[in-house]
């Protein structure tokens, strides 16, 4: 059924349309965008429904670049350690413990904070079992996702349950995109996912570079996070860690690195002459003390950066508002009060994270054609009261709680902030259920 949506204003992102003061788009019947402009604009069809959102915002969905569903569960429990203990003593212990049923809740309760916070596409890394449990609840949920199973054929301090033998894992990985790249009408996808390259075999890195380019899939991994891994690969390879994923063909316009907090200027004009995407995580670098991405340079030279909430035992929280107004915020003391201003925050949030899932002419902006990923805001809320540039508003003052609908596909799955498809009291009931049967299970867990 077709819907037209009325709103104080439609941010488009779009270039050709900008932004429409008293705006309306109509969501039409196939679950793409049908019409975006001025009130009384919209040739209604037959049935159609009208949700007159006073005092909203449209715009389009966040595109978060980098998460770990699967580390949901683990919330609140790997806390004020840097980045290779959190993994060994907390994070890899965790992963190992888990089964499908407590990976299937770890998955809807991220997936519930998602989509209440207005992120309706994520590029998501799983862990290295049960990936196909992901799928199946991002199909279920109604999320738009690239997901894939996480690659660690190297002995770097893991459980056993985690470490792999090099055939096997990318034959697991190309079984995985044979079923689910292009899954659920295209709002599913595979991404082939390297841990990073500290658990990783040179081999393994270029065979799954090659399966991704074979069927057009993403390519995505943790890359100079932090200065002991980063010593650490150059130990290893003799070169810097983005250098060296760039000699060996792990780089290009259908791949993603997290984090990039120790790039370096010429790993910066690599990435830029690649067309390689960068995932900026505010929130966890500043959590595991990593540092802070020099994202302005990055920018100005010509590097896409999309924004992730990273997972949530490093953040606590999946929240795309939180990590985009740090963005903002975070970079100014360093290259002054007018980096990154709040318009330049939502497109990364936006548009840039819907090119570096690959996802450019689907999702990012709102126009005719475009699928429509659509979420409303309600600035009515004194704090963001008077709403003089709809823009600040968002990126500066408003909070996840205000986003009161989320479309994906056309698909209603956030009606005036509750949940269509989940439950929350239900999700957070499992997740608590699940997360103990992890702890049991990884008090036993051992290397």
């Amino acid at each position: 059924m077709a819907t037209l949506l009325r709103a104080e204003a439609v941010l488009t992102l779009d270039d050709a349309l900008g932004t429409i003061e008293r705006g309306e788009l109509l969501i039409g019947d196939d679950g793409r965008i049908a019409h975006v402009g001025a009130r009384g604009s919209a040739a209604c069809p037959p049935g159609c429904e009208t949700l007159d959102l006073e005092g909203h915002v449209l715009l389009p969905g966040f595109c978060q670049a980098h998460v770990h569903l699967c580390q949901t569960l683990f919330r609140n429990q790997a806390d004020d350690l840097p980045l290779l203990p959190w993994l060994r003593e907390r994070i890899w212990p965790f992963e190992a413990a888990h089964d499908p049923a407590s990976l299937a809740a770890s998955a809807e309760l991220g997936i519930a904070e998602l989509l209440r916070g207005g992120t309706t596409s994520v590029l998501d890394m799983g862990t290295v079992r049960h990936t196909e449990v992901l799928f199946e609840v991002a199909e279920r949920t109604g999320i738009r996702a690239v997901i894939g199973k996480c690659h660690m054929d190297v002995d770097s301090g893991q459980p056993r349950a985690l470490f792999e033998q090099t055939h096997a894992s990318v034959a697991e990985a190309k079984a995985l995109a044979r079923r689910w790249h292009g899954a659920a009408g295209g709002r599913l996808h595979y991404g082939f996912a390297p841990r990073f390259v500290l658990s990783c075999t040179e081999r393994l890195l270029r065979e799954v570079a090659e399966a991704a380019r074979a069927i057009g899939a993403r390519l995505h991994t943790h890359a100079s996070e932090q200065k002991p891994e980063c010593a650490l690969v150059r130990e290893r390879t003799g070169m810097d860690n983005i250098a060296y994923l760039h000699a060996i063909g792990f780089a290009g316009p259908d791949t993603v690195y997290a984090h990039g907090v120790q790039a370096t200027d010429d790993e910066i004009a690599q990435m830029a002459r690649s067309g390689t995407h960068l995932a900026h995580c505010p929130s966890s670098n500043l959590k595991l003390g990593s540092g802070i991405a020099r994202i302005p340079a990055m920018l100005e030279a010509g590097v896409n950066v999309a924004i992730g909430a990273d997972g949530a035992p490093c953040n606590n929280n999946l929240d795309a508002l939180l990590e985009a107004r740090l963005a903002a915020l975070l970079h100014k003391p360093r290259y002054g009060a007018d980096a990154l201003p709040a318009e330049r925050v939502l497109a990364m949030a936006c548009r840039g994270g819907a090119a570096a899932l690959g996802l450019e002419h689907e999702v990012g902006r709102l126009a005719p054609g475009m699928r429509a990923d659509v979420i409303s805001i309600d600035l009515r809320d004194p704090s963001n009261v008077p709403l003089a540039r709809p823009e600040a508003a968002i990126i500066y003052a408003a909070s996840s709680r205000q986003v009161r609908n989320v479309w994906v596909d056309g698909e209603p799955l956030l009606r005036d902030g509750e949940l269509v498809r989940l439950d929350a009291a239900e999700v957070a009931a499992r997740a608590n259920e699940q997360w103990r049967a992890v702890c049991a299970r990884a008090e036993t867990t051992s290397r």
